[in-house]
């Protein structure tokens, strides 16, 4: 028996020991590739570009201007993915980059993980890529199924593929808004709105339950004339498929019936797509037309990030620099958190850029609906004194740039926009709730001393007094004629010319440079080369300067990314339920980042369609 036991203590034992063994040499491996991981961030290696490669796009996620930076160390504590954004800039430098060298043979643009996008943005990824194949480049394009906003982006592709149970979703565009009226009255918060801007209409989900003409009508001016580019741009790139477009939008059901319910062959038969491929033979298409890697199993191919950091190596050494400064977000008084326009932060960067002696000329590019006056002529301010330094400032808008964006754009010497940009919004808003009914529904009172008529007036427990509404009525007047006055100056016009075309309304870039809001159209490429053209400048590199995190965190914060990666949801997978709550939280969160120290907003309620 002793033998027995003996026998079986040294059995476990001897497991327990080759399970501590094997112990040690996880935890060394793990340490060893977390060694190799930081190492590799901190001295990158220039990835190296095969001759006759393909460059592959693959974006995923939101399309931005720039990308979120999000505090690492909340990430590591939640456990959370962040979410997929893909940058708008690198997008355009790498196809830039790819049309001039001759290492590139082909792009390959794969769209299935790309959300959410405005038109501009997606125009202007179409008209660089129109630009790659004018060199006499191919682009293939495919997608397992394609939305409205992914197939726009495909279709300028020289060939478009399909999977064989996919679909190509033509929907047209549309605005429904959230209007919280009837809540708030049942919790009975009323909120005081002064506005000057005959269709100034950020405020209405607030005062009323639904759209007001006013609203309506400009909404479907835009709308319309968006719809329309879109449907002109594919029927240019797609001819053959430009004769069933209108059936194909506006009867899919019937389309569909004609081809027993196939939403692929619906698609292949009005030549919207050239060919349904499943992924095999995608893959075998692609190494046949572009030319199979070392082992024969692949294409030749470099991704975005490999393509980027091999080019910006090469060019690193350039010793002037154009700096893109990106305002994405809503404008808002002080610091600002991640996607927000902060008045002191974004100010601290442009000086800083002013400052550098390397930087010889600056684009902001744009991207905001607008926010807080007062930080917005902060930022404008610090731009003027820019220009002031003998520094060439150019302004570039992306999808959004309006009211208070359109505000900072004044501040720059040129204002290039998209075709599809949305702009304008010149009018002023105040907003300011007053929680009084609800406190006292719950038995709650407010009661003290005043020493004079403001001292208390703008306390949200209390009604608003006549003086306080006296007050943001008179100051919203001076906001609107000091708005008209910055517009004027900027633009060589006098303040009733402004007044004309301002009223609060949203224009598209096409209509504002037709009204003298807007010197140029164009994208972000034409905007840096016209920066770099006014600095004299015929050599030079693209720096994108960004009021980021430390470097230690910058370094937590890709740690935390790449060991989130494999735990990152597909992109596009959103129930709907889902995006419609996330919509409404978007809405409050968009209310909730209102700071401006006086309640008066340059803000348009124009999210990019």
């Amino acid at each position: 028996m002793n033998r027995v036991f003996r026998f079986i203590g040294g059995v476990f034992v001897a497991f327990w020991r080759g399970l501590d063994t094997a112990r040690r040499i996880v935890i060394n491996l793990v340490f060893l590739a977390l060694v190799i991981l930081v190492l590799g961030l901190l001295f990158p290696r220039a990835p190296q570009v095969p001759d006759g490669s393909a460059l592959v796009l693959r974006p995923a996620g939101t399309l931005v201007e720039e990308q979120t930076l999000d505090d690492p160390l909340s990430l590591l504590r939640a456990g959370q993915v962040p979410a997929a954004e893909a940058s708008m800039g690198e997008l355009l430098e790498a196809i830039d980059a790819a049309r001039q060298d001759p290492r590139i043979k082909a792009l390959v643009l794969e769209t299935d993980d790309l959300q959410q996008a405005g038109v501009a943005k997606l125009a202007e990824l179409r008209a660089a890529l129109q630009d790659f194949k004018a060199s006499g480049k191919p682009v293939y394009a495919r997608g397992e199924r394609f939305t409205q906003g992914q197939y726009y982006l495909a279709s300028v592709a020289s060939e478009v593929h399909l999977a064989p149970d996919g679909f190509v979703l033509l929907q047209g565009l549309a605005r429904y808004v959230t209007y919280f009226k009837g809540a708030l009255d049942k919790l009975g918060v009323k909120v005081h709105v002064f506005r000057v801007g005959e269709y100034k209409s950020f405020s209405e989900p607030f005062t009323r339950e639904d759209m007001s003409e006013k609203d309506r009508e400009a909404t479907r001016d835009l709308l319309e004339a968006l719809w329309n580019r879109i449907r002109d741009d594919v029927a240019d790139s797609r001819p053959k498929a430009a004769p069933h477009l209108g059936e194909y939008i506006n009867a899919y059901p019937a389309v569909l019936e004609k081809v027993g319910g196939d939403p692929s062959r619906a698609a292949l038969e009005a030549a919207l797509v050239d060919r349904l491929t499943t992924r095999d033979e995608w893959r075998d298409y692609l190494r046949e037309h572009v030319g199979a890697n070392g082992d024969g199993k692949e294409y030749r191919r470099v991704s975005l990030a490999n393509y980027l950091g091999a080019v910006r190596a090469e060019r690193e050494h350039e010793p002037d620099k154009v700096a893109v400064l990106v305002a994405q977000g809503a404008i808002v008084d002080g610091i600002g958190g991640p996607g927000t326009v902060g008045g002191d932060s974004f100010a601290r960067l442009i000086r800083e850029a002013r400052e550098d002696e390397r930087v010889k000329a600056l684009v902001i590019r744009i991207d905001s609906p607008g926010g807080s006056a007062w930080a917005s002529e902060v930022i404008r301010r610090e731009l003027e004194v820019t220009r002031e330094a003998g520094k060439p400032v150019i302004a570039s808008m992306s999808s959004v740039a309006a009211s208070g964006g359109y505000w900072i754009a004044t501040g720059a010497e040129k204002i290039w926009a998209a075709p599809s940009t949305l702009t304008g919004s010149i009018g002023i808003f105040a907003m300011f709730p007053v929680l009084a009914e609800p406190l006292d529904r719950l038995g709650l009172s407010v009661d003290g001393v005043a020493t004079a008529p403001l001292a208390g007036a703008f306390d949200p427990r209390r009604p608003l007094p006549p003086t306080a509404e006296a007050t943001l009525e008179q100051g919203i007047e001076f906001g609107y004629r000091r708005f008209l006055q910055v517009v004027a100056q900027a633009r060589g016009m006098t303040p009733a010319e402004v007044n004309t075309v301002a009223q609060g309304r949203v224009w598209t870039g096409e209509a504002a440079a037709k009204l003298g809001l807007v010197d140029e159209l164009g994208g972000l490429e034409e905007a840096v080369v016209a920066a770099a053209e006014r600095a004299g400048l015929e050599r030079y590199e693209v720096v994108w300067p960004r009021a980021g995190l430390p470097p230690v965190e910058r370094l937590l914060r890709s740690v935390a990314e790449t060991a989130a990666g494999t735990l990152a949801p597909a992109a596009g997978t959103d129930a709907p339920l889902a995006r419609a709550l996330g919509a409404l939280r978007a809405e409050v969160e968009e209310l909730m980042r209102l700071n401006d120290p006086g309640h008066i907003y340059a803000h348009c309620l124009c999210g990019a369609p």
